[in-house]
């Protein structure tokens, strides 16, 4: 997303350069006017015209800071005034030939080569009409000079203003793939933010990403497409017999692929894989078409995945732009910066997975022996009085009642601690039960209902979770305390690669004024988020996006 005040700045640049422009002009008229060749005094006009034109323009970005004056239609509005400057100037003779350059230069910059291509067409169109109708017995070498000039220069300006957004973009991807990882959210959630990142920078429909491990291990297929954008990746396991279409391609090599524009021109389509000593050379294009038939598409790009353990390869793939060699190598790029901080994502994830599965060995052996082993003594003590008392003792139904209730607690303590030890993930998600718990007996204690609401695709990591509890506990604590609310509502969802946190109440006592949850907003800050309040039906929201 464009930075706004970047974009005020811009505008308010080249707005005072228009500026400049229109004021030199004017300055002509009264210190050369005899060198102009004027048509009219019409002429005059047009030219001050163009000052008051260029003078608002500047005004609005300068005071207001809105740069949204500063779009195609003022360029093409400025080809309109050079027109007539020319025409009023002599023609193809005019010194204002040059200021058609200024409107090539700020569209080639600002939108890239087709923008800047177009504007310099049009420049030579306007260009060859004013100088015509000005004199249609004009020197034609003269007047295709002048034309050439503009056409060529115009066709440089626009290829080096488009290599200088494509800089510019791929700068932002990749100090954009820097920024993402976080170990809270987790690989998945990571691999899923670089394939929509990626998608996204090229424009494609689909990217695809194919790893593994190592040798033993399945291949793990991971898919996002422009069709579903937003959502989590489409995740499935492949075996080697199954994912070897994707893999023959040499290892190493970068791979372009452009299907032909049409079955009569072959020669219009490109198979080709960059070696590692960088040349680019031609590859059988029998297995690209295969690829690009299963894809649905007319062209990909292909890049290895730079692992330290195991294999795959990252595939982008378009159904209607074509692909150049320089997109294959940024790809590699990419990747090559990214999955090195994601090894080491899933190094931590490790670690800590194993640091839990100790904690809960541990936290298994302790409730076995300081809580179950002193209940088993209790029950066995219950049983030997039971066994001793008398028939017609009157204790004996409590006794058979302790001795039932510390065999059922005994049974609870066991399967906890089984369930504990193995934590096999089935069931509701831990962070479900935990929230649902704390919802329970703020019910139960305070007679406060709260809702819990939660998409079904919403999959975020423990680390998240914990995290994820305590603004969730944090907002329920805060409509307990600083409400009369008897009814509230906490909705989890994901939104546009957001983790999206909504906790509402209803208003006893009438919308509240401005107030901003500070530890709430202090966590959400932490993970990269914010938080909004807003007061849908006369209720009050506070919700809490977290980027994933």
């Amino acid at each position: 997303m464009a930075d706004p005040t970047a974009d005020a700045t811009s505008a308010t640049m080249v707005f005072g350069m228009r500026l400049v422009l229109a004021i030199s002009a004017l300055l002509t008229l009264y210190i050369a006017p005899a060198d102009l060749d004027f048509r009219s005094g019409l002429g005059t006009v047009i030219f001050l015209a163009y000052a008051i034109h260029s003078a608002v323009l500047y005004l609005a970005a300068r005071l207001h800071r809105n740069p949204f004056w500063h779009g195609k239609t003022v360029y093409w509005l400025d080809l309109g005034w050079y027109g007539l400057m020319v025409y009023f100037s002599g023609g193809n003779n005019s010194f204002f030939v040059p200021f058609f350059f200024f409107v090539i230069l700020t569209t080639s910059f600002q939108w890239g080569f087709e923008e800047g291509a177009r504007i310099s067409l049009a420049s030579a169109a306007v260009l060859a009409a004013a100088a015509l109708i000005v004199n249609p017995d004009a020197d034609p070498a003269h007047l295709l000079l002048r034309i050439t000039f503009v056409l060529v220069l115009g066709y440089m300006i626009a290829y080096w203003g488009e290599m200088g957004i494509v800089q510019r973009r791929r700068l932002g991807l990749l100090r954009h793939v820097s920024r993402m990882f976080n170990p809270r959210f987790g690989v998945a959630q990571t691999l899923t933010s670089l394939l929509e990142e990626t998608r996204a920078f090229y424009q494609a429909s689909t990217c695809i990403l194919l790893m593994r491990e190592d040798d033993d291990a399945n291949w793990l297929l991971r898919s996002v497409s422009a069709q579903y954008a937003g959502r989590a990746a489409t995740v499935s396991r492949m075996s080697n017999a199954a994912a070897a279409p994707l893999l023959g391609f040499p290892p190493g090599h970068k791979i372009l692929y452009n299907q032909p524009l049409d079955a009569r021109l072959p020669w219009s389509g490109e198979a080709r894989a960059r070696q590692t000593d960088g040349r680019w050379e031609p590859i059988d294009t029998a297995p690209c078409e295969q690829l690009a038939d299963l894809f649905d598409a007319c062209a990909f790009i292909s890049a290895p995945l730079p692992l330290r353990r195991g294999a795959g390869r990252i595939f982008v793939v378009s159904a209607g732009r074509r692909f150049k060699r320089s997109d294959a190598s940024f790809l590699a790029q990419v990747v090559g910066q990214a999955f090195p901080v994601i090894e080491n994502i899933a190094l931590l994830d490790s670690m800590a997975s194993e640091a839990a599965f100790r904690e809960r060995q541990k936290i298994a052996r302790d409730l076995h022996d300081t809580t179950i082993q002193p209940y088993i003594g209790l029950r066995h003590a219950l049983s030997a009085m039971r066994h001793g008392a008398a028939p017609d003792n009157p204790l004996l139904d409590d006794l058979d009642k302790l001795i039932a209730m510390s065999g059922e607690v005994i049974g609870d303590m066991r399967n906890f601690a089984r369930n504990v030890r193995k934590d096999n993930g089935s069931g509701e998600p831990e962070l479900m039960t935990a929230l649902r718990r704390q919802a329970r007996q703020i019910q139960e204690f305070y007679g406060l209902e709260i809702e819990l609401r939660v998409v079904p695709e919403v999959d975020i990591s423990d680390r998240l979770a914990a995290e994820v509890f305590q603004i969730v506990n944090e907002g329920m604590s805060n409509i307990r305390k600083h409400t009369r609310a008897r009814v509230g509502a906490v909705t989890l969802a994901t939104v546009n690669r957001c983790l999206q946190i909504d906790l509402d109440n209803e208003n006893p006592d009438g919308t509240p004024g401005e107030f901003l949850p500070g530890s709430i907003a202090e966590r959400a800050a932490a993970l990269g988020g914010g938080v909004e309040i807003t007061h849908p039906d006369g209720s009050t929201r506070v919700r809490v996006s977290i980027p994933l």
